[in-house]
């Protein structure tokens, strides 16, 4: 009876593989399990057999029945990974290949309005001294939260409506940054004052979408670290990046603003440039357009970054990226940026 065992299981596997497509495996599989097929026929024999026997056979019988399955399992799954490379190899788009649009002219792409303008806002950092960092999109709760002067019993973290990875035990302790902020910290530990770096970046919110909010939007993170830097540095340099993005002067206003981690905090808003601040949709009727969330480093997260606040001071800045890009190009809705819509980003590729 063993030898009859094994021999089924040879003949299974040889007859296994000179199968290639899953309709015939299944059916194979069922014949050679099924109540019908040989290996169930020795079970059922099982009865007649002496309980010496039984011992040997039953958990051998067992033990096959197992391989044949984990077999044909293992052979599915062959087939689908050739049948997936298969359809790769048909549908490969060779992305250096010119294109041509119904009007037999060759088109070309170009990049996103926010690549556009990140590129040029890069630029005019650099030429001001300012490097340029990047940094994670999956956080810890320290850089995104506790680094910046954001504890856990702050009520600052339920004015950002967080994406949480949840581990197996129920702690959440990793997080789509909310903030390109994060790169903060390990910018200010890399170096030693006096520094000025940008940290663009995209970020992410559990919000409500809108003409002006999106759940998925891009910052462009500022820093400037040194002895007696004050809030007219921040002004300077603020104008000076708007005056080089929109060709002209822009009208600014300063205000008020709480982000724990400047201190003071304000908000830097230009003049809708959509309706001119009659008031519409991007500016919520205000004329107005937040635009920059603003202010003088915080000593406690100048400690976190292992910088004496005694002797040094700076400031920070949080740029909107997307909403520059709308004032930019006179655009309406913020949404149109992520809309993946090729007839809304082929406008900008000849920027």
């Amino acid at each position: 009876m063993k030898d009859k065992l094994e021999q089924i299981l040879k003949e299974f596997r040889s007859g296994l593989e000179t199968l290639s497509q899953q309709p015939q495996i299944l059916k194979y599989k069922s014949d050679a399990l099924g109540k019908n097929g040989q290996l169930s026929q020795i079970l059922k024999s099982l009865k007649d057999l002496s309980n010496e026997e039984r011992k040997v056979v039953g958990p051998l019988a067992n033990k096959i029945k197992e391989e044949m399955n984990q077999l044909v399992a293992s052979k599915l799954k062959e087939i689908e990974v050739q049948e997936i490379n298969q359809k790769l190899e048909q549908n490969k788009i060779d992305i250096t290949d010119r294109m041509v649009n119904r009007s037999n002219s060759l088109c070309h792409g170009g990049l996103h309005p926010t690549s556009l303008i990140q590129r040029e806002i890069e630029d005019i950092f650099i030429s001001m001294g300012f490097e340029v960092l990047d940094g994670p999109h999956i956080e810890d709760d320290y850089h995104n939260f506790e680094a910046l002067n954001i504890p856990s019993d702050h009520p600052a973290r339920d004015m950002q409506d967080t994406f949480w990875f949840q581990t197996e035990d129920g702690v959440r302790k990793f997080l789509l940054r909310t903030h390109t902020s994060t790169i903060q910290v390990r910018g200010m530990k890399d170096r030693k004052p006096p520094f000025r770096f940008i940290a663009p970046g995209k970020v992410f919110r559990c919000e409500r979408t809108d003409a002006s909010h999106e759940m998925v939007f891009h910052q462009l993170e500022g820093m400037m670290v040194g002895e007696d830097i004050s809030i007219g540095h921040l002004i300077y340099f603020m104008k000076t990046v708007l005056k080089e993005i929109f060709k002209k002067e822009v009208e600014v206003r300063l205000r008020p603003g709480f982000f724990p981690f400047v201190e003071p905090g304000f908000e830097l808003d230009i003049r809708c440039l959509i309706c001119g601040g009659k008031g519409c949709s991007v500016c919520k009727q205000t004329g107005w357009v937040e635009l920059l969330p603003c202010g003088m480093v915080h000593p406690r997260v100048l400690e976190a970054g292992g910088i004496d606040p005694q002797k040094y001071n700076g400031y920070a800045f949080g740029l909107g990226l997307d909403r520059l890009v709308m004032m930019r190009y006179g655009i309406d809705d913020i949404r149109h940026l992520h809309s993946a819509d090729l007839r809304f980003i082929s406008q900008f590729k000849d920027f």
